[in-house]
């Protein structure tokens, strides 16, 4: 029998290990366990007068502080979405969320998601290490493959899985119905063989001679993960 022909063998597999709630702490960012008695106010005052945040959530814009407490109070109380809040070194204040979701040990699968970043927070190095954080635990923790599926339709969304190293996989078509509108979902992924050659390229492009005097980026990411991307959105 070719045993190629049904896939390639995982040896010693064992599964990987579950979130443990583990606070991860980076040069810029720090992203803790969402707490919604500690964390929602200021979540709420952060994305508050940006109502776009939430147009290819499933849930939001929240108009007070209540609504969105208690929407953080039902989110923060399971492990599946695990969420987490992301809180700036240099401030200490929280600029936005993230989550751990469809979580699969016994495979090795895990996804990123429920992604909000404000205003502060987007387009800047913080929200990248954020995204770096989360990636290096999974694969830290064992993790053979690490998802990030968006509506189809968010562009600004595929554009930053593929700056971030993600390949594009295709679109699930009427895959959802998000606010009773159809979503069309993008898929893509990093796996483990895959993450030595991005972490390199984080590394690289974190250091500190890749940002001139002003701050600004010489080589920027996605010229850095290209290299390592097994295929390219062609939306992009």
């Amino acid at each position: 029998m070719d045993l190629a022909r049904l896939g390639a063998v995982v040896k010693d597999w064992s599964g990987a290990t579950r979130p443990d709630r583990a606070t991860l702490s980076g040069h810029w960012v720090q992203l803790e366990p969402m707490d919604a008695d500690l964390h929602a106010a200021d979540l709420f005052e952060t994305f508050a007068g940006d109502d776009g945040l939430w147009d290819f959530m499933p849930y939001g814009p929240f108009s007070s502080t209540a609504l969105y407490y208690r929407w953080a109070k039902d989110s923060a109380s399971g492990d599946d979405p695990l969420f987490y809040v992301i809180r700036s070194q240099v401030s200490g204040h929280v600029l936005g969320v993230a989550a751990f979701l469809n979580i699969n040990p016994l495979h090795g699968s895990v996804e990123v998601g429920h992604i909000c970043f404000s205003k502060k927070l987007k387009q800047n190095t913080a929200a990248t290490e954020a995204m770096y954080l989360m990636m290096a635990w999974a694969f830290g923790a064992g993790y053979r493959r690490y998802e990030w599926k968006c509506n189809a339709l968010n562009i600004p969304s595929r554009r930053a899985a593929q700056r971030l190293g993600f390949s594009f996989e295709g679109i699930f078509r009427n895959h959802l119905i998000v606010k009773g509108r159809n979503r069309d979902t993008a898929w893509f992924s990093i796996i483990d063989t895959e993450w030595p050659a991005l972490q390199s390229a984080f590394a690289a492009w974190f250091n500190a001679r890749n940002f001139d005097t002003d701050g600004c980026q010489i080589e920027r990411l996605s010229d850095l993960t290209r290299l390592v991307r097994a295929t390219a959105d062609p939306a992009l």
